[in-house]
């Protein structure tokens, strides 16, 4: 289990690195979409390719930091009938969430997305708007985010397992409100 957990750390560790990284792609698209407004409402200019930069950048934030989001543990789930369960009844939810739900649909979104993704590279596909960027960049950030997240999925599923053995410590239920200071750190008073 030693293997798998060194596997899960790094796993974790990239999936740290990409999801702090790609917040700045939120501001970049502000940014783009606060200029290309004052250009074309001033100057009477616009261009197609501004407005598809947005969506790809607005599009790569949320899909490559999905996969550190689940490392945080802040997916949606319905936490009015989970926090009523008991801890070892949250692990069960989770892993079994995790096995029988997050990785067929991220492994079959992935297997879907493979050939699409290919085609459009090899294609060279292009936006049928007028004046567009290409499509190719914007399919592979879709087959990029599922691969973390499946790679995500398999980190959770192992640190699951552990915790559950008593292999590793039972991390925080929230950890947002532990960085925000607004649930007590263990060891804490």
């Amino acid at each position: 289990m030693g293997g798998l957990l060194a596997l899960s750390r790094g796993i974790d560790r990239i999936n740290e690195m990409v999801g702090k990284s790609v917040s700045w792609l939120i501001l970049i698209a502000i940014l783009v979409s606060a200029v290309n407004a004052i250009i074309r409402k001033t100057m009477n200019i616009s261009s197609n390719a501004w407005l598809e930069l947005q969506w790809y950048l607005y599009g790569a934030a949320f899909l490559l930091a999905a996969a550190y989001t689940l490392k945080q543990n802040e997916h949606i789930r319905i936490d009015i009938v989970y926090n009523a369960l008991s801890r070892r009844a949250q692990h069960w939810v989770d892993l079994l969430g995790h096995l029988l739900f997050l990785m067929p649909f991220v492994t079959l979104m992935i297997w879907l997305f493979l050939p699409w993704v290919g085609m459009s590279i090899r294609s060279g596909e292009y936006s049928n708007n007028s004046g567009g960027l290409i499509i190719w960049p914007a399919k592979t950030l879709l087959l990029a985010g599922f691969g973390l997240l499946w790679f995500q999925g398999v980190s959770e599923i192992i640190k699951k397992i552990a915790v559950m053995n008593g292999l590793i410590p039972d991390p925080p239920q929230d950890t947002a409100a532990q960085e925000t200071g607004t649930l007590p750190r263990e060891g804490s008073k």
